[in-house]
């Protein structure tokens, strides 16, 4: 194999399996949705503060690794209902622009707060899984990001079972596709919001243990919530299949651009391509590869 191809797909691989984690941290955008027909802007940030939770109770607590791990998970659920209920419910039936300007809001109150309790400056993140490659054959696997690609394989198919094949799970749906029909069908609009937040908390602090593991945490850390954006609207918000194959797309084609053009842009291609992908796709086809077909007038 010539070393142009050993590049290649070594780059290929590579962004295959960032795309992976991108899908994730995209999936939490669309639990958020599935269940209460909210696309949460500040899903970033709910990723960073999840990774100070995480931070604060297995490093600056020194509580047991598993036991700081599932504190840190729990307390995120809290801060799910904490957020739906004192934020999101009153805008129950609400439209849409008014949501949309209130997770904007949201971005800022959960920078400042984390600015005011873990203060601004670099924390060192733990590390959950060893930093050493795998290898195989001529190509190196960043160890974290290819489990981290397994186990969002394996959250993807259980979502998508609770989502669309258990009773439950159409009952989110049906609060997605309309509020006020949901609660003439007698569903708890409230309950769904609340349990689709609670789910998109422990998603994202998931990605934040593979993202920042072995790294440094603060508040630009949110960064990687705009990285995953392009995803999710490539995706379709509805869809939870749908992450993983857009994930690939978003994370090959960024990897292409670095190999490709970045050596005669300065690195600029890589970062602007998937914002450029991601408008396209709104021109084109705004509901996404596998989202559903709707009209909204905002």
């Amino acid at each position: 194999m010539t070393e142009f191809l050993i590049d290649f797909f070594q780059y290929t691989i590579d962004g295959a399996l960032k795309g992976m984690l991108y899908a994730l941290i995209a999936l939490s955008f669309v639990v958020i949705y599935r269940a209460g027909r909210i696309f949460n802007f500040a899903q970033g940030e709910v990723l960073v503060l999840g990774g100070y939770f995480v931070l604060t109770f297995c490093t600056l607590l020194s509580f047991p690794f598993w036991l700081g791990l599932i504190v840190a998970i729990l307390g995120m659920v809290v801060m799910g209902f904490i957020i739906e209920r004192g934020i999101f419910r009153p805008l129950i039936g609400q439209e849409l622009f008014s949501i949309i300007m209130v997770t904007i809001a949201l971005i800022f109150i959960l920078q400042g707060s984390t600015i005011v309790i873990w203060g601004g400056q670099e924390r060192p993140f733990p590390i959950f899984f060893a930093r050493e490659p795998i290898l195989v054959g001529p190509f190196l696997l960043n160890r974290p990001i290819f489990l981290g690609g397994i186990l969002s394989v394996g959250l993807i198919a259980l979502l998508s079972f609770l989502f669309e094949r258990s009773r439950w799970g159409l009952t989110l749906t049906a609060v997605a596709e309309e509020h006020k029909i949901a609660q003439s069908l007698g569903i708890s609009v409230r309950r769904a919001i609340a349990v689709g937040w609670a789910i998109s908390c422990i998603l994202s602090t998931v990605a934040s243990i593979i993202f920042l593991n072995g790294q440094a945490i603060n508040f630009t850390a949110s960064m990687i919530g705009l990285q995953a954006l392009p995803v999710a609207l490539l995706a379709g918000v509805e869809s939870i299949w749908g992450t993983p194959v857009a994930g690939l797309i978003v994370g090959i084609g960024e990897a292409w651009a670095v190999y490709f053009l970045d050596p005669y842009t300065g690195g600029a291609s890589s970062r602007i391509f998937p914002y450029i992908l991601m408008l396209g796709i709104l021109l084109i086809r705004p509901y996404g590869l596998f989202g559903w077909k709707t009209i909204e007038r905002v």
